[in-house]
């Protein structure tokens, strides 16, 4: 299949159109291949054959770390920069968790979620100065848990070490499942990589930043990701983010730094070949690629910082928010799995958990949501189904205070608008509706009976056309930001002892129409689910690593 795409006057164009073009409706899904050999699966796992590898170590079983103080800054004193914190942030980050079979079908879990488990998004660690490790350019191989020396670069001047993660995305990965929608499935991707990043620096001390400014030209040249000669015959990446890395404290203010550019020299290695045989083609996803890149001063815009003092509390070090004071941060972050199915006998969830939940979706001074200085520009619609002594019906929560009167205008106006009894005075929870709301949720979601059969369920809507027409670059940053909270809520409904799926299949403009919205000032990005698993025993689980030990 070949859809033409029409051509777009401008960029902000080009990825609104893409937006109306790829949603899903009552009456019909977006474009997408009409069958699957899932015997002809894309290869999951990209390498670059030549290049050096270096095994790294394991020790995420033996991290002590308590999840509360794994996202409290400040609460867990800093690891060195070194080869075996590189290695645990990657194990606690993109590292393998498991390894699943039934019956002749194998498959790997990943700490970083991914639509349909198919993973486009690829991490490369460029250091400079970091002890026992090469300086230069590195990819990293979830499978093997190993990294492949890309470019080697002579030691720079100075004692400090340095470090950043470069992410990027395999477009085809997603495609050939999903279609032309994927090109959104991959910046959800990437938010919950983001989000992965932090929550596994947090176990170490470290902080996080995305590198603001940065034109997604350079970011790929610093990725070795515009050498067509290296990736000759095999599918592309796409250049999406720059995240620096520190033992110390994220700077007041001031730009963090950023790598030197590399030379031509020093290179090794070619990209593997994924799918030897694809069977469709669609181009409005290169189109809306383009159209989105950027990164550089029309996406650095400056954004008042959120207001700290009117977020939800930090949570206390050595403690969780959702979840007992002792667990441990490894074991939240490898336990976490997107949920199949439901229990819906077992998915009453107490009211202050849900609460705690919904807190740790504002902006606080706790991972992951410190990565970047931004307002917050989504905001959740909210369907509880069964959570004690709260009333089940739709909810909102506005994660800046502007944001209430926006979303007041756009929404139906017979919302009741009441704060729930027992809402604590800083969290921004509004009843809009009184009502069994699972039918709802469900038949919005693709009809799917994860969206009903959980605690809750909620469609996050983006401040939208405004952002996008003054910068297509945000269409990315607003679905970095609903995948950072995704996977805010995996984590933390894994804490609580629940667990939750993100959906990426939902009737676009049905529900907008259903909460009265009839403009293209908010928009849903990402709809999710919380609740109590139901285990499928047929499914066997293995070590990530079998043989290997730290």
């Amino acid at each position: 299949m070949n859809v033409a795409v029409p051509p777009a006057a401008r960029p902000s164009d080009a990825a609104l159109a893409y937006h109306a073009r790829t949603k899903h409706g009552l009456k019909g899904y977006a474009a997408g291949p009409e069958t699957l050999d899932w015997d002809m699966q894309p290869n999951p796992f990209r390498e670059f054959e030549g290049a050096p590898r270096t095994p790294l170590p394991l020790a995420a079983e033996q991290l002590a770390v308590t999840w509360g103080a794994a996202i409290t800054p400040g609460a867990v004193p800093p690891a060195p920069l070194d080869l075996a914190g590189v290695a645990l942030l990657l194990e606690l980050s993109f590292g393998l968790a498991a390894w699943k079979q039934y019956g002749p079908d194998r498959w790997a879990l990943r700490c970083n979620p991914s639509s349909g488990n198919l993973h486009p998004t690829e991490a490369y660690v460029l250091a400079e100065n970091v002890a026992g490790l090469g300086d230069g350019l590195h990819h990293y191989v979830s499978r093997a848990h190993a990294l492949e020396q890309r470019r080697a670069a002579p030691a720079p001047a100075g004692p400090d070490g340095r470090l950043w993660l470069g992410l990027s995305s395999i477009h085809w990965r997603e495609a050939w499942k999903y279609g032309e929608r994927a090109f959104r499935y991959c910046q959800l991707d990437l938010g919950h990589a983001i989000g992965a990043v932090r929550y596994a620096a947090g176990c170490l001390g470290w902080t996080v930043e995305v590198v603001e400014g940065l034109e997604s030209a350079e970011l790929a040249q610093l990725m070795g990701l515009d050498r067509a000669q290296d990736f000759s015959g095999a599918e592309p990446e796409d250049p999406d983010v720059l995240l620096h890395i520190t033992p110390a404290p994220r700077a007041a203010s001031g730009a963090p730094p950023r790598p030197a550019v590399p030379d031509a020299a020093g290179w090794a290695g070619v990209a593997n070949v994924l799918d030897r045989h694809p069977m469709y083609r669609w181009p409005v996803i290169e189109a809306v690629s383009a159209a989105t890149h950027g990164g550089g001063s029309q996406g650095a815009e400056a954004d008042a910082a959120p207001d700290m003092e009117a977020a939800a509390p930090a949570p206390a070090p050595g403690s969780t928010l959702a979840g007992p004071a002792e667990m441990r941060a490894a074991a939240v972050i490898l336990g976490r799995r997107s949920a199949q199915r439901f229990s819906a006998k077992e998915s009453l969830m107490g009211r202050d958990t849900f609460f705690n939940i919904m807190g740790a979706l504002l902006v606080r001074p706790a991972a992951p949501l410190d990565v970047w200085s931004r307002v917050p520009r989504l905001h959740s619609l909210v369907f509880v189904h069964r959570v004690e002594g709260l009333a089940p019906g739709v909810y909102a929560l506005p994660r800046r205070p502007q944001a209430t009167a926006l979303l007041r205008a756009q929404l139906r106006d017979d919302f009741q608008w009441a704060t729930p009894e027992g809402c604590p005075a800083h969290l921004p929870l509004y009843r809009l509706v009184e009502t069994d709301c699972r039918g709802i949720a469900r038949t919005l979601s693709c009809h799917q009976a994860i969206a009903s059969d959980g605690s809750f369920a909620l469609s996050m809507l983006a401040e939208f056309e405004p952002e996008v027409a003054a910068d297509s670059f945000a269409y990315r940053r607003l679905h970095w930001e609903a995948g950072l909270l995704g996977q805010v809520l995996y984590l933390e409904a894994e804490a609580a002892g629940f667990r939750g799926t993100g959906i990426g299949c939902y009737f676009d403009d049905d529900l907008h129409r259903l909460v009265g919205m009839e403009t293209l000032q908010f928009q849903s990005l990402y709809h999710f689910t919380v609740g109590r698993p139901a285990i499928d025993t047929r499914i066997t689980t293995e070590p990530a690593y079998p043989g290997r030990s730290a």
